[in-house]
């Protein structure tokens, strides 16, 4: 007869959770469709933009971790995020040495700087885009067209241009779908956001590979899905109402969903789980912060776009929307101030 033995044990039942390297290499496989996508739309371009953001994340965290005398933490996955996240946000015509630098502040400035992974109080990827945007308002701002005939033979030449050099574009688009609405009154089709067949940055384009990478990582429960629903919620009911309130002069909430980096920002960016509250209600309350101060941005201020900084913004306030809204400890009394 087979023996065997029951053994009973007071909670708490721990069991085997995922590591940080596990969630991250997850995270990576989530994005290289994104990736796999914008090298087929805008060719070697793109390859090198995002190839540079890595490379120079990645080399920047090796070196910091060297000089620092710490065992390095490159292989946690955490800086090819990083390298693979600020390359997407970019133009695929942006000067690889300006990538480069980008790459460098996001991880020494964004990350390292705060004591490396589990410390940053920022998403790096958008501290280094805001550097950037700042830095090279100009090149940050001049978009390549998608799926011309010969990108997958010749490279831009503002892609190899030399440091502090100004960039000389050979084909340049007009504006973005976001721009082209905000500046000239000029609609995109729902079809040609959601499948990616408009100029932009390199990754924030197929609206529909986007969403399947953060349903990948939800259904894996590595990504909390509060964020991303809250952030898309919020934008959509804000820009929702403006749309009813004047179709003529505010777009389509659709449009707003499938346009720019909201996407991007909110399955990708927004979920860091560093720079993001960690209850239930601060997630809801986070989420949608970042959708609303999207939309305001974009209808009231005076970019087209407003993902990054209200994304960098929210990681401001993230703490305290945690604090704010803790819940009482069983069998403790609030705070009484003294009269």
């Amino acid at each position: 007869m087979l023996k065997k033995t029951l053994d009973i044990s007071s909670s708490p039942h721990i069991v085997k959770g995922r590591s940080t390297d596990e969630i991250m290499k997850n995270v990576v496989w989530a994005l290289l469709p994104v990736v796999f996508f914008s090298i087929y739309s805008f060719g070697l371009n793109a390859l090198l933009v995002i190839l540079t953001a890595t490379f120079a994340s990645i080399i920047t965290e090796h070196f910091l971790c060297k000089i620092s005398k710490k065992e390095t933490t490159v292989r946690d996955y955490s800086a090819v995020i990083t390298g693979l996240l600020l390359g997407l946000s970019l133009p695929p015509s942006f000067p690889l040495w300006m990538t480069f630098v980008g790459g460098v502040i996001g991880i020494a400035l964004g990350k390292y700087i705060f004591g490396g992974l589990g410390y940053n109080v920022f998403n790096p990827a958008l501290v280094a885009r805001a550097v950037l945007q700042a830095a090279f308002p100009v090149a940050i701002t001049t978009w390549h067209p998608a799926f011309i005939s010969n990108r997958f033979s010749t490279v831009s030449e503002s892609v190899f241009t030399w440091p502090f050099m100004e960039p000389q574009y050979d084909a340049v688009s007009g504006a973005t779908p976001l721009s082209a609405f905000k500046f000239d009154g000029i609609t995109t089709s729902i079809t040609e956001l959601a499948f990616g067949q408009i100029s932009g940055s390199t990754g924030e384009t197929c609206a529909i590979i986007i969403a399947l990478g953060g349903i990948y990582l939800i259904a894996r429960n590595m990504m909390s899905w509060r964020i991303p629903v809250a952030v898309l919620l919020s934008a959509f009911l804000l820009s929702g109402v403006l749309y009813l309130l004047n179709s003529e002069l505010y777009p389509s909430p659709v449009f707003m969903l499938l346009s720019g980096g909201l996407m991007l920002g909110a399955v990708f960016m927004a979920t860091d789980m560093v720079s993001s509250p960690i209850t239930p209600l601060g997630l809801w309350i986070y989420g949608c912060i970042i959708g609303i101060l999207t939309i305001v941005i974009r209808i009231w201020g005076g970019l087209s776009e407003g993902v990054m900084y209200s994304i960098l913004l929210a990681n401001a306030i993230s703490p305290h929307i945690d604090s704010l809204i803790k819940n009482r400890v069983y069998g403790t009394k609030r705070k009484i101030k003294a009269t």
